[in-house]
């Protein structure tokens, strides 16, 4: 079974981030100068439609040139999201950022017997939300790699048992679940390589 790959388009009828051949063909047949490319992944597919078609079209897509490094620095014109938690489960709050100025766009919490990664998955489904009504297509960061695969499956496998205390952000979650499962978006939702940045601009600074 072949592997899937992932589409890029920059310049085309319709831009984005697509995941078969045939979809990705639609939008660049009969397009002039049409900029597309495949990768192996959707991470760095996302990451390189947020960027400029010159850094990845003639180019190998070897993990070694995807990897984040010093020399590659974050998108600043992008949102980044953050979660914190007094415990665990505990007091859990989440906000999001401008990566640039770091000033905030939205805060929420704090919840009773939450935990981090919920917080992490919840404010990256609020700032797609967030952006969509806007229109726009920035980038999102995130520093979680499980909030960031639960995006992808749609679903926050969250290991939490629901409690009276708890039942809002059990009920948020759930609306969280079914907004991603109802809509599209073409933001693209990158790891924020804090080893080599520091810590994501969001973050709450209590560690």
């Amino acid at each position: 079974m072949a592997k899937q790959k992932f589409y890029v388009v920059w310049k085309g009828h319709q831009t984005g981030v697509f995941t078969s051949w045939p979809e990705c063909e639609k939008h660049i047949k009969g397009y002039e100068n049409a900029l597309y490319k495949s990768f192996e992944d959707m991470e760095t597919a996302q990451k390189a439609y947020a960027s400029k078609p010159h850094l990845y079209i003639g180019k190998s897509n070897t993990k070694a040139e995807n990897k984040n490094t010093k020399d590659n620095k974050p998108i600043m014109q992008s949102i980044s999201v953050d979660a914190a938690c007094a415990g665990n489960p505990g007091l859990m709050e989440y906000r999001g950022v401008e990566t640039k100025t770091k000033t905030e766009l939205f805060h929420q919490g704090p919840f009773v017997h939450g935990t981090n990664n919920i917080g992490e998955f919840l404010a990256i489904v609020h700032a797609l939300a967030w952006l969509q009504k806007q229109n726009n297509t920035l980038p999102i960061y995130s520093d979680s790699k499980t909030a960031l695969a639960w995006i992808r499956d749609k679903k926050a496998k969250t290991k939490l048992d629901q409690t009276p205390q708890n039942k809002i952000l059990f009920e948020l979650i759930e609306r969280a679940e079914n907004w991603l499962r109802s809509n599209t978006w073409q933001n693209p939702l990158l790891k924020w390589d804090t080893e080599n940045w520091g810590e994501i601009p969001a973050d709450f600074g209590r560690k």
